[in-house]
C-alpha cells in the first residue's frame, strides 16, 4: 500500500487563508490523483464543446490557459487546433500536464507563473485567457484578485476575452452544500465536500477510493462580486452561465462560468 504524502496546514487548518498556500496544497501525491478525480473522458462528455464553441464564436485562436492543472483544457483546445500556452503556479501540476500532453502526442508550452505578476513571465497578447477549475478562489485577498484580473486584462488583445469559472458559493453559503458532481468532478467513488465553510473560507475535503484524503482551502466567492470586480478592472461586458447553460436558477448550478469581454463599444450594455 502506498503511503500518502501529507499536506501541511499547521495546527489550525481553518486559519490558513493566504493566496500562496495552494502551492503546498498541490503536493505530488494529490496531483498524482487529480486525473482520477476529474476523469477526463467523463468530464469531456459532460462538458461537451462549450469552451471550444465559445472561443470559436469569438474568433479566438491564441489561448492562454492560466490554471492548466493537469492539462485537461489545454489538451482539448490544442487537439481542436487552438494555439495554447499553459500556465500554473504549482510546478507539480505543470509536470503532470506536460506528461499528459506527451501521452497524447502533444508538446505543451508550459510556464510557471504567479497571476499577480503574469506579464512578467508571459509575453505578447492573447485572444483569450481561460482560468478554469475553480482556481480563482485560491486568492484570499481582494488586492490579489484585483491585481490578477488586471494582469489578465493587460495580457489580452483589445478584443480579447477572459473565461473564468467558480463554484456556486452563493448556494453553499446560503443553503448548504448539495452537488451531484455531474460536470467538474466525474471520477467514480470519490467524495468531495466542504468540511468547513464561513464567509472567508471553504475548506474542501477530497477522499479517494483507497481512503487517501486531501484538502484545499479556498475563498468562497459570490457570483455578483466576481462580476463586479471584472467590470471594475475594465472588462466591458460580462456574461454568466450556470453549468454550461445560459439560463439557470441561482441555487441550481454547481459552477458558474463568466465570459468577460475587453472590447469597448460605446453605449453597449455591459451586463449579460
Amino acid at each position: 500500500m502506498s503511503t500518502q504524502e501529507e499536506q501541511n496546514f499547521g495546527a489550525d487548518p481553518t486559519a490558513v487563508r493566504n493566496s500562496d498556500h495552494y502551492v503546498e496544497e498541490y503536493n505530488f501525491g494529490f496531483v498524482d490523483k487529480w486525473d482520477e478525480l476529474i476523469d477526463w473522458k467523463s468530464r469531456a462528455e459532460s462538458e461537451g464543446d462549450f469552451f471550444i464553441e465559445e472561443l470559436r464564436k469569438r474568433g479566438a485562436e491564441k489561448i492562454l490557459d492560466v490554471a492548466t492543472g493537469t492539462g485537461f483544457h489545454s489538451v482539448r483546445l490544442a487537439e481542436a487546433n487552438f494555439q495554447v500556452v499553459s500556465c500554473d503556479g504549482a510546478p507539480e501540476m505543470l509536470a503532470k500536464a506536460f506528461e499528459n500532453g506527451r501521452q497524447r502526442n502533444l508538446i505543451m508550452r508550459t510556464v510557471q507563473v504567479d497571476w499577480r505578476w503574469l506579464n512578467r513571465d508571459i509575453h505578447g497578447h492573447y485572444d483569450a485567457i481561460i482560468c478554469l477549475g475553480n482556481s480563482f478562489t485560491h486568492l484570499f485577498s481582494e488586492k490579489d484578485r484585483r491585481k490578477s484580473l488586471a494582469e489578465f486584462y493587460a495580457a489580452l488583445k483589445n478584443d480579447g476575452i477572459l473565461i473564468l469559472d467558480q463554484r456556486n458559493y452563493d448556494a453553499i453559503l446560503d443553503h448548504g452544500y448539495e452537488s451531484s458532481h455531474t460536470y467538474y468532478y466525474c471520477g467514480d467513488n470519490i467524495s468531495v465536500y466542504p468540511e468547513h465553510v464561513d464567509d472567508g473560507l471553504a475548506r474542501f475535503k477530497y477522499t479517494f477510493p483507497d481512503q487517501q484524503t486531501y484538502y484545499l482551502n479556498m475563498f468562497p466567492l459570490r457570483k455578483n462580486y466576481v462580476r463586479r470586480l471584472m467590470h471594475e478592472v475594465g472588462f466591458q461586458k460580462v456574461e454568466t452561465f450556470g453549468d454550461f447553460q445560459e439560463t439557470y436558477k441561482v441555487e441550481q448550478p454547481d459552477f458558474y462560468i463568466h465570459i468577460a469581454e475587453k472590447r469597448y463599444v460605446e453605449g453597449e450594455d455591459v451586463d449579460g
